[in-house]
């Protein structure tokens, strides 16, 4: 009991517990029938029959679809099951893709029928005959030669049609194959319907003639009087368009921007903006039948809808009909709408696929990794830091010396992984190779682009030394052939690289600079120093230990071998016979300055002229001077490189131009995995599928679920007990389909996942199939002094349910409000259940200017019965539509009169012309720009008015405006 002050927190607290609703079907307190489907509402539940059964859901029974007039679709038997009925077909027949109807089986095209000579297929059987001088055994499938001098059934005239017997009188007796009948003549066999079916491919009636064929409802019988065909006049022929007779049956076509599927009915449509992005300058949107083009912040679509253009209207963004309007850094405003449901949260669905977690981005969606693992390069996979796979392993760069006479020549061959960074006109950084990363990842390689591999637990040696070159320039450039002190040079011993010359990792920076630093130089300013650094590693494999010399020993051996050609290195790169070898060219690292001088024309490694860089899928080529196409079996990720990178397996294989290594040849198709996502692969086992190629794993069903076969590629071949509908999800734990939860969506047969709504969308119930189900519940609009407009909750998609909506427009002193409502959409059937009304006040007896729950496609203007106006929108949980978005602009009360005048006319809403000028956004804006500030009349010209507006609406206008000035002259 509430007594004394405490009542309203009583009522208040009783009110909130009796509004606590409560999931009987999730907590398994509903008595819906086991056929049944429990949908939850407010304070209660609902029970609806499944597909196949009737009743009022908690009693529900089996629907016989077979009991009706046409066999449940059957053509020819129908058995009816639980919940649903199939079709079959009688002996020489088989069930057509339909499911409905049945078509001939031709027998003779597997092994001849069992025929030892000539096989004949007819509808719904087959014979077997024999060529002349043979005759039809009794088993009817061999034939035996038929002797000069034999008895009576021996003669070919003999006069049975198909089985001669001989009697012990030494007459003959006739004998008929099983289905057919002995006629009165005793000799010749009539066909009946017991065998084939009669010949008829659907219905066979017996006649004293013989059968009688007719076609089920849906179909016609085609003039050879066995066949059935399709006709238009019956359920259009099956056709999803325009359906035509023909002889042979239905011919299905589509309209313009459909085309027609290999099942030759259903119409898919044309992506438009496949091939050549529609025609379009900026951005392409498919739609159904058609597409759209529109234009990047700053541009405006031309008339001829494909070209974009500069706007040059340095407009302004108050009546922008959007939900957010700024200004850009250009001068132009733009709008920015919100989340329209086009971003899909891709981690809702399967976890993105990745495999340990997904973290959702703007327009895309981004896996991670556990500590003590990395991604792998298809992005989705995790693998070990330490672990190094066959395909994958690090490329080496090979770095070999040898002297002629007393002449130096090093080179540094970069097989793959060769990356090239021009930091400025002075100074560049080529690496070669992949460094081995110890618990520190290297700031100058992109993590997500190398896959790094570390393929021992001996840390590496490394050295850094720096040379320099006195007056040099850093230049990267091919080096000039024909030089004959280059003649000589020896690449190692035996012409070949040794083994021992291996590295794991080179890095070389050229730096240039003058000379002088805080001082005056000795030396003339052109003078400049050239540094070269290079740091190089080489690894210790534990397993090249022997007895004589453990790893320790390996190591200072290596440690001696870098030493003695650091000083090969500087003595080569003093000599100038330092070369870089990328990509089947040589290079030279610096240049001296006299030559440097005349290579102004050149835009430098990286570079064509006008100084583009090359693009990913492509690299620099040195004697060309251009930049060129990764060839096939290679990508590259970079701009400006030198080479492109090998794909895995090295086969050479795959597209020209490849900008990642997910565009290698040889990745593991759907269904297949491997150790790197390359061939050879491995088909996922039993109980699994994989949906993606490149992938080093496959996902289990769950629940203890298998597949049919090894290598599925898709859930839907993980064989479940119950087949989910859209809306609803297989849960591997119970076996069960559940409702998609609210704010999720499921618009696929056969899923185990519910995706969830774009956004800040949710849907209104749970079990929702389309991501148009998906709504913002965010009230639109932007309430401005001078001009605004409102806006239903996710417009123009349809609005929510049980969504209430409160705008307040108070206008500044002596201004007046001018409502303009181009259209609005609300549902008729709910008897007023979604209400827009515009008031004085939030009191119901306050004065009301406009009030309405239905649909109004035709526009209506109105000035407001009160200076303020207090407008709320309120929808029910029933139904729903597209809305409203509605401006309004406050003017001078001055003008009262005028403005009441001109809305209060027939004459404006009279004319197509004119409702349609009340629709046009672009219209309204520049009409309510100079009411809001009449002085920007002026901005417009008599040649604006008259391209933009209809002369009826302009005498119109001036015949008002003319009355309204008159008494002032």
């Amino acid at each position: 009991k509430c007594q004394s002050t405490a009542e309203g927190v009583c009522l208040r607290l009783l009110i909130s517990f009796l509004s606590a609703d409560v999931d009987e079907c999730a907590e398994a307190l509903d008595n819906c029938s086991m056929d049944a489907i429990c949908q939850n509402t407010l304070k209660s539940y609902k029970c609806i029959c499944k597909s196949g059964y009737k009743g009022d859901g908690k009693h529900c029974e089996d629907i016989d679809e077979c009991a009706s007039e046409y066999n449940g679709g059957c053509v020819h038997e129908c058995i009816n099951i639980p919940g649903n009925y199939r079709c079959t077909c009688y002996d020489g027949f088989r069930l057509a893709h339909d499911g409905h109807n049945c078509l001939d089986v031709d027998e003779c095209a597997e092994g001849n029928g069992g025929c030892q000579q000539i096989c004949v297929n007819m509808m719904g059987s087959y014979e077997c005959r024999c060529r002349d001088g043979f005759l039809l055994s009794d088993n009817q499938h061999t034939c035996i030669q038929r002797p000069k001098d034999v008895p009576t059934c021996m003669d070919k005239n003999h006069g049975c049609a198909h089985i001669c017997r001989e009697t012990p009188k030494g007459s003959i007796a006739c004998e008929c194959r099983p289905g057919f009948q002995l006629t009165k003549n005793s000799r010749d066999c009539k066909l009946t319907c017991n065998y084939g079916n009669g010949g008829c491919q659907h219905i066979c009636e017996e006649m004293d003639h013989g059968p009688r064929c007719s076609c089920h409802m849906k179909f016609a019988l085609h003039s050879d009087g066995k066949t059935c065909v399709e006709t238009c006049a019956v359920n259009n022929g099956g056709c999803d368009s325009t359906c035509h007779d023909a002889v042979a049956g239905v011919r299905c076509s589509c309209p313009v921007g459909f085309t027609l599927q290999l099942d030759r009915k259903t119409c898919k449509d044309i992506d438009e903006c496949r091939m050549n992005n529609g025609g379009c300058d900026h951005v392409c949107r498919n739609t159904v039948g058609s597409f759209e083009c529109s234009c990047k912040k700053g541009y405006k679509l031309l008339t001829n809808e494909r070209t974009c253009q500069v706007n040059a209207e340095a407009e302004t963004c108050k009546l922008n009909i959007c939900s957010i309007c700024v200004l850009t850094a250009s001068v132009f405003p733009c709008c920015h709408q919100p989340s329209d449901g086009t971003h899909i949260d891709e981690c809702s669905i399967n976890r993105g696929g990745c495999k340990f977690g997904c973290v959702n981005t703007l327009g895309s969606y981004e896996c991670t990794c556990p500590p003590g693992y990395k991604l792998h390069w298809n992005k989705k996979d995790c693998i070990e830091t330490v672990k190094c796979t066959s395909s994958l392993v690090a490329p080496k760069a090979t770095l070999t010396c040898s002297k002629t006479g007393k002449k130096e020549s090093c080179s540094l061959t970069c097989a793959s992984k060769a990356h090239y960074l021009s930091e400025s006109d002075n100074s560049y950084s080529v690496s070669c190779g992949i460094p081995i990363l110890r618990g520190k990842s290297q700031s100058r390689l992109n993590a997500s682009s190398i896959q790094s591999c570390i393929e021992t637990q001996a840390p590496p040696v490394k050295q850094t030394v720096s040379f320099r070159i006195k007056n040099a320039k850093c230049y990267l450039h091919p080096k000039h052939k024909g030089r004959a002190e280059d003649n000589g040079r020896q690449i190692g011993p035996g012409g070949q690289p040794c083994n021992n010359c291996l590295v794991t990792f080179v890095n070389l920076k050229c730096d240039s600079s003058k000379k002088a630093k805080g001082r005056r130089a000795r030396n003339p300013s052109s003078k400049e120093v050239t540094r070269i650094t290079l740091e190089l590693e080489a690894e210790v494999k534990p397993g090249d230990a022997t007895g004589n010399c453990n790893i320790m020993c390996q190591r200072q051996r290596m440690e001696q071998q870098m030493k003695s050609y650091i000083k090969a290195l500087k003595k080569s790169i003093n000599q100038e016979r330092f070369l870089i070898r990328v990509a089947g060219l040589e290079y030279e690292v610096a240049q001296k300055l006299p030559q440097a001088a005349l290579r102004q024309e050149n835009c430098g490694p990286g570079r064509e002229k006008d100084s583009v860089r090359c693009l990913p899928g492509s690299y620099y080529h040195g004697e060309q001077e251009r930049c060129v196409q990764c060839p096939p079996g290679t990508f590259q990720e970079r701009e400006g490189q030198l080479a492109c990178d090998l794909c895995p397996g090295g086969d050479r294989h795959g597209p020209l131009g490849a900008r990642n290594i997910s565009s290698c040849a040889g990745q593991c198709p759907p269904g297949y995995f491997s150790s790197d996502g390359f061939k050879p692969c491995q088909p996922c086992p039993l109980g699994a599928y994989q949906p993606d190629p490149g992938r080093t794993l496959c996902f289990p069903c769950g629940g203890g679920l298998g597949t049919k076969k090894e290598g599925a590629s898709s859930f839907n071949d993980c064989e479940v007990k119950v087949l989910c509908s859209p809306g609803h999800y297989y849960n591997t734990s119970v076996h069960r389909c559940i409702r998609c939860p609210h704010g999720t969506y499921q618009a696929e047969f056969r899923q185990n996942y519910c995706i969830s709504c774009p956004g800040n969308t949710t849907t209104d119930f749970d079990g929702a199939i389309s991501v148009s189900q998906c709504k913002n519940r965010e009230c639109g609009g932007e309430i401005g002094e001078f001009i605004g407009y409102i806006e239903s909750p996710n417009y123009p998609g349809n609005y929510p349910a049980n969504v209430e909506c409160i705008w307040t427009i108070n206008p500044p002193h002596k201004r007046k409000i001018l409502i303009v409502v181009p259209e609005i959409f609300l549902p008729s059937e709910d008897e007023c259940g979604d209400v827009l009304v515009m008031r004085k006040n939030g009191s119901a007896t306050s004065i009301t200017t406009y009030e309405t729950c239905q649909t109004y496609e035709r526009p209506i203007a109105f000035t407001s019965r009160s200076r303020r106006l207090w407008i709320n929108f309120k929808s029910n949980d029933v139904n729903s539509a597209r809305g409203f978005q509605i401006p309004y602009v406050t003017y001078d009360e001055d003008y009262e009169q005028l403005v009441e005048d001109i809305v209060r006319d027939g004459r404006l809403y009279a004319s197509e012309n004119h409702q349609e000028i009340l629709k046009d956004k672009k219209l309204i804006k520049t009409l309510f720009d100079v009411l809001a500030h009449p002085n920007n009349y002026y901005k417009y010209s008599t040649r604006d008015s008259t391209e933009m507006l209809p002369r009826s609406f302009i005498r119109l206008i001036h015949s008002k405006v003319s009355a309204f000035l008159r008494p002032y002259k």
